[in-house]
């Protein structure tokens, strides 16, 4: 009776959540608004402040599109010409961008001895506002002066890549030495990404990788409201640095600063750097890396450089980058077992050069792999199953004697030599690589716009006629029959029911998640409705009676 109650109230709980979600979206935060003049948390400094109007120099290249503020010197704008936008295929992708809506930058300043952004009220200006790629590089470059320093700031795009490079060259030319370093920042507001809903959900916001830590940190904005609110500084990230990454990852896409590439010469932080995430005063949040100063002598020039890597979390790319930047494709705590997934699927797809058929065939060796396991619980349940009638006819006989009816099952389980948990445990020890495919299969951008068959365009979107869907229903509903049938008419109907209430959140799921489980749930049924048809074919046979010795009338 109360299983039966708990499923009725999961299923009850289930239809009030997808119902409201329907019909009330999760609203999608937005920067707050909240007057400057009541915030009571310190600016981070000196760099940050209000963003200015754009005054736009284009650049095209064969995978982005990317707008420069000629005045800051800001990337204000990115466009992933490769890839089409979440909620409309007909467009492309936009990763940054200042808009009412949505402020997603990435900034680069000159800072002096004491923080201070030399550059705050300096202009730059670009002898052209239009650039195209045409061969393997182009360089954009924007000049300025200040205070008898002559500052080139120089992007640099590459053919086929989503890794710019960005260089300040200093002339000094003030008669004085001058100190100088750089603070290179990623910021935006809290806006939830496209694509994101109560069962589809990934994490947004600041991540910090450092080799000194050791580990892939993410600062949820709602620590970082906390500390403004609070005026501390108390969010758990690593703050020194000598290499790494920081910045804002999003579901299949990430903007980050890199304070090394696997170029050991490309280090920024030999002589130390200080990371800095943190809520600005403008209801941005900022995560940034300040590098140590450097002195430039009188008449000297030096130039500082640092690599901005703005695009998809495509594995291959990221491993070929930077050390470690493959994490910020976050798995979480299954990363231990979607990491190697992954590997794998890559392997199957470079022989089969489908992604589909790659999640085919990478859902049948896990499953063989599994065998084992499943072999064990499967024959567990067949056990339960052809039972089931002398179960029914205990609980006929004992009726309310619940002691009785309890030592009678307990001696029918000694007799058939059933463990009642037998078919659960090896289910149970199968749910962290269970866990970590689905999140390996939806953290893939290598699946956005990847193609199966004919009406499967793009395993990163749901299936558009719902084809797989049902078919998930269907298999679902059919595993219920092969199950032992429980002993309440109730929870025997709940369970023919709660298969078809669970599908529906697989109408909005990625047809390559979905693809997965149909393949997994039709091994299943094949394999236990084998082990089935043997067991009942066991059951069915005679039993021959082992005699100790040999019976006395035997001449």
């Amino acid at each position: 009776m109360d299983f039966k109650r708990m499923m009725i109230a999961c299923s009850l709980s289930l239809l009030i959540l997808i119902g409201w979600e329907s019909l009330f979206p999760t609203p999608k935060p937005q920067a707050q608004n909240t007057p400057a003049a009541t915030q009571t948390a310190p600016t981070s400094a000196q760099v940050s402040g209000s963003l200015n109007s754009t005054s736009p120099i284009t650049v095209t290249t064969d995978t982005v599109k990317a707008i420069i503020d000629e005045k800051s010197g800001d990337l204000r704008e990115l466009t992933l010409l490769q890839y089409n936008a979440t909620e409309d295929e007909s467009k492309e992708f936009v990763l940054l961008q200042t808009s009412p809506e949505h402020t997603y930058i990435a900034q680069s300043n000159l800072v002096d001895a004491n923080g201070n952004n030399i550059l705050q009220n300096v202009s730059f200006q670009a002898a052209e506002k239009n650039h195209t790629l045409n061969g393997d590089k182009l360089e954009v470059r924007l000049s300025a002066e200040h205070n008898g320093l002559k500052i080139d700031k120089i992007y640099t795009f590459t053919k086929g890549s989503y890794l710019f490079n960005v260089r300040f060259d200093v002339q000094n030319a003030s008669g004085q030495a001058v100190k100088l370093g750089t603070h290179y920042n990623v910021v935006r507001d809290n806006h939830t990404p496209a694509g994101q809903g109560w069962f589809m959900h990934s994490y947004t916001g600041p991540v910090v990788y450092t080799p000194d830590a050791d580990e892939f940190q993410k600062v949820a904005f709602g620590d970082l409201d906390d500390d403004f609110k609070k005026g501390k500084d108390t969010a758990e990230y690593q703050r020194k640095a000598t290499g790494g990454y920081v910045g804002m990852i999003q579901h299949y896409f990430m903007t980050t600063w890199l304070m090394q590439t696997h170029d050991a010469q490309s280090n920024i932080c030999t002589n130390g750097c200080t990371v800095d995430v943190k809520r600005r005063a403008d209801n941005l949040y900022g995560a940034g890396i300040n590098i140590a100063t450097t002195d430039i002598a009188a008449g000297s020039q030096h130039s500082f450089a640092a690599n901005l890597y703005a695009g998809p979390q495509i594995t291959k790319v990221l491993n070929s980058i930077a050390p470690d930047l493959a994490l910020s494709k976050d798995y979480g705590r299954v990363h231990i077992f979607a990491a190697p997934l992954f590997w794998l699927l890559n392997l199957i797809h470079n022989f089969v050069g489908n992604w589909g058929w790659a999640i085919v065939l990478l859902t049948i060796i896990v499953k063989a792999v599994l065998y084992p396991l499943n072999d064990k619980a499967y024959k567990s349940m067949a056990k339960m199953r052809t039972v089931a009638p002398k179960m029914e006819a205990i609980k006929k006989k004992y009726g309310e004697d619940r002691m009785g009816m309890q030592q009678a099952m307990m001696k029918l389980y000694q007799d058939e030599k059933i463990n009642p948990l037998g078919g659960c445990l090896p289910m149970l020890l199968q749910m962290p690589i269970f866990i970590g495919l689905y999140w390996m299969i939806f953290l893939s951008v290598e699946l956005r716009q990847a193609p199966w068959l004919g009406w499967i365009t793009d395993l990163s979107r749901p299936d558009p006629i719902f084809i797989l869907p049902i078919l998930m229903a269907a298999t679902m509903w059919f595993q219920t029959t092969l199950n032992p049938p429980p002993s309440d008419p109730m929870q025997a109907q709940m369970m023919k029911i709660m298969p078809l209430m669970f599908s529906i959140m697989f109408f909005f799921f990625p047809s390559g998640l979905v693809l997965y489980y149909v393949v997994n749930n039709l091994l299943t049924i094949a394999q236990q409705w084998y082990i089935n048809k043997q067991s009942a074919q066991t059951a069915q046979q005679p039993k021959v009676e082992i005699l100790d010795k040999e019976p006395k009338n035997k001449k």
